[in-house]
């Protein structure tokens, strides 16, 4: 442990380990956050760790009558207008792109909530009168890709809050009760072990695109290697065919909701096959139960911890993000 303690500067294995009780706070976050207007449309503005709020709330909302959209730019689509509620997230409530996302949102008159731990986004958002959420930064160097939880559960709170939602508080407690159980660790940690030295590739459906994506992000940030993704059934169209000519050494993980539509276990199947023939080693990962959010939250967090062991393995310090920051400082 004191050698892990020596690389995990930030002690990021006692975030993880609190991510449950983060969870716990976040449902809190948003409680006096009522949306009164009409809405026809609800959007999620931001970029990387906070982009990920959006493609889980598509994910989970799946059969929301009200279509959701999620946006990582600079600029809005046209259709984003005075009946759309957007969510503008920024953890650090500096990122540029969402800034200026925020200014064209507020320009037309939209609906708008931001989220983030301050900066310029919260001074923006008090000055006009807007919707804010201040979410918790627990240490100075937290990571945006951390604060998932944060992040995404203020939206169901309002949404619930402004009758666009029924009530899931059910749901959020048992996810919070599967969470503190050991065995997500140590799955994660048996898992890392067989991908040293190799490249991740992460398969799912689109029930569990946001998962997969979230995984491969972890993967880059956390362990500092490279990782890719795609989903069912688009991989079979194009990417399959990449597998003719091997040049790397991957390791496929395969995300399975077990309400995939057949068709797609189908296909999972047989690329695991394929994939098994070239002598590309596979793993499926089955989750499964009734409730899409637990469904959802258990296998990020496999992920988050897969790719922190896999950051002890090559020590490497699992928090910082130096290529990151020292682009930032190049851009501005």
């Amino acid at each position: 442990m004191s050698n892990e303690n020596q690389i995990d500067s930030e002690n990021m294995y006692q975030m993880l380990k609190d991510f449950p009780k983060q969870i716990e706070e976040a449902i809190k976050l948003g409680k006096d956050i009522r949306i009164t207007e009409p809405i026809d449309k609800i959007v999620i503005t931001g970029l990387g760790g906070s982009a990920l709020p959006g493609e889980m709330l598509l994910s989970y909302l799946k059969d929301m009558p009200i279509p959701i959209f999620v946006n990582k730019s600079y600029f809005l689509p046209t259709y984003v207008d005075k009946k759309s509620l957007v969510f503008v997230i920024s953890y650090s409530g500096n990122t540029e792109e969402t800034i200026n996302a925020f200014r064209i949102a507020a320009k037309r008159d939209c609906q708008i909530v931001v989220i983030s731990a301050g900066g310029k986004l919260q001074e923006m958002a008090q000055q006009q009168n807007k919707f804010y959420v201040h979410v918790p930064k627990p240490t100075p160097n937290f990571q945006p890709r951390l604060a998932v939880a944060y992040q995404f559960f203020p939206i169901i709170t309002i949404l619930t809050n402004s009758q666009l939602l029924e009530d899931k508080s059910e749901e959020i407690q048992k996810t919070i009760a599967n969470l503190q159980r050991p065995v997500f660790e140590e799955q994660a940690e048996r898992l890392a072990e067989q991908l040293v030295g190799r490249i991740p590739v992460i398969y799912s459906s689109e029930r569990l695109k946001a998962v997969a994506y979230k995984w491969k992000i972890d993967f880059n940030e956390n362990a500092k290697t490279q990782a890719f993704y795609n989903i069912f059934p688009e991989l079979n169209h194009n990417e399959m065919v990449g597998w003719t000519n091997l040049k790397g050494d991957y390791f496929v993980i395969i995300l399975k909701d077990d309400e995939d539509y057949e068709r797609i276990k189908k296909r999972m199947d047989i690329t695991k096959t394929i994939l098994k023939q070239k002598g590309v080693p596979v793993k499926e990962i089955m989750f499964t139960g009734t409730s899409s959010l637990n469904k959802i939250f258990s296998a990020i967090y496999i992920g988050d911890w897969t790719s922190y062991f896999l950051a002890l393995q090559y020590k490497t310090d699992p928090t910082p993000v130096k290529m990151v920051e020292d682009f930032k400082k190049q851009l501005a």
